[in-house]
């Protein structure tokens, strides 16, 4: 007659309503956050939260403009190179802005916190602003400099 009880008392009746009642406000929360993380505010948080806190998204090094004589540009190279922070943010490059895809002509060196743009061949064609984009979560910071291609 002794194990009856302690059957009874096997939380049946209370461990339902515990396993409802405990994940419920955490799910709550959970639903809170997942709209959201497509929606309006809460985009921020994620990223937020643990990476930018920590590490603020800047430019270490800002492009500077690079001036050529067409007689000594044309064949050669021009390279605009910024240094970021933290590594792990995205840049991307533009011209004008247009974005640029990596080419014969253009080639994107990234060396840990070091991103360079390399223009191969220069021409008159090429004079023109070049922005770097530096992406890390929703955050996005921007450097531009110049290609400035003289005539003689």
């Amino acid at each position: 007659s002794e194990a009856k009880p302690s059957k009874e008392e096997t939380p049946k009746g209370i461990s339902p309503v515990k396993a409802k009642k405990t994940p419920s406000p955490a799910d709550a929360e959970r639903r809170k956050l997942r709209p959201g993380s497509g929606g309006e505010k809460p985009p921020e948080e994620p990223p937020f939260t643990y990476q930018l806190k920590a590490v603020p998204l800047k430019f270490v090094k800002e492009m500077k403009d690079i001036v050529l004589t067409e007689a000594e540009s044309v064949g050669s190279s021009a390279i605009f190179e910024v240094l970021i922070s933290p590594s792990t943010a995205i840049t991307s490059w533009m011209k004008d802005g247009s974005n640029i895809r990596e080419s014969p002509k253009h080639k994107f060196i990234a060396d840990g916190k070091d991103r360079k743009l390399h223009i191969i061949d220069v021409q008159l064609s090429d004079a023109g602003e070049y922005t770097c984009v530096l992406r890390l979560g929703n955050k996005e910071k921007t450097s531009t400099a110049k290609l400035i291609v003289e005539g003689i």
